[in-house]
């Protein structure tokens, strides 16, 4: 198995702005599992300057501009966020397809004001255009994992939000960590935590071939890494 970690080398900030999305999940904080409305819970703005070179981004909403996170680089290959608004962020290069894992490790660095989404994404396409689609993997901070495809402007459920022992559970402070995983195979993708695993689905009507990415939701402080596939 020959792993090819996709970076962008140094973390140099680079402004930029998302791709114009089409507004979508207006009204509810995307992925919390709670009615929340925005007016409840507004995304705070982290006064960013952009994202790293080499990637790009993409807010849920229309009206969200990505300059409300903030990435700095926190040594390493691995970057700090504060959120902002929910979005994607991915690079154009990094595509798998066939048998591969892609992994990324994320961990939360604080208490949200409730439970917030966080994870990867795999089989991108359409990612700067109304049509939109991908599979994506996130848990959040009370020991829960969610697994949806995103088409659009819609999105469906393949794993509601399920508690998983091997899901951890953020602490007192909020701070938890997770090495995350989606392993495509032949006939299934499956889901890992912290080398475990979590979940398996089929992957017959799963995107899983395309460009694969980050995927956090909004008002969260996390340190992330970048995406890394391993070809099988």
């Amino acid at each position: 198995m020959n792993a090819r970690i996709l970076i962008a080398g140094a973390f140099a900030l680079a402004a930029c702005t998302a791709d114009a999305p089409e507004a979508v999940d207006t009204g509810v904080a995307a992925d919390t599992g709670a009615a929340t409305t925005m007016n409840d819970d507004p995304d705070r703005d982290a006064g960013g300057s952009g994202v790293p070179a080499g990637f790009t981004a993409r807010t849920d909403r229309a009206d969200a501009p990505i300059t409300g996170a903030k990435y700095t680089s926190s040594g390493g290959s691995m970057f700090e966020v504060t959120t902002g608004p929910a979005h994607i962020l991915y690079s154009p290069r990094d595509v798998a397809a066939g048998n591969y894992t892609a992994l990324a490790t994320i961990e939360q660095l604080e208490k949200p004001t409730h439970p917030e989404a966080f994870g990867l994404f795999i089989g991108g396409s359409n990612l700067n255009e109304p049509s939109q689609t991908y599979t994506y993997f996130v848990v959040r901070g009370t020991g829960e994992m969610l697994v949806k495809v995103r088409e659009g402007d819609k999105t469906r459920d393949v794993v509601k939000w399920t508690a998983n022992a091997d899901v951890p559970k953020a602490d007192a402070s909020g701070k938890a960590s997770y090495a995350l995983a989606a392993q495509v195979t032949g006939d299934a993708v499956k889901f890992v935590v912290n080398g475990k695993e979590v979940g398996s689905v089929s992957k017959v009507g799963l995107p899983t071939e395309g460009i694969a990415g980050l995927r956090i939701n909004h008002n969260l402080h996390l340190k992330v890494s970048p995406v890394s596939i391993q070809t099988q």
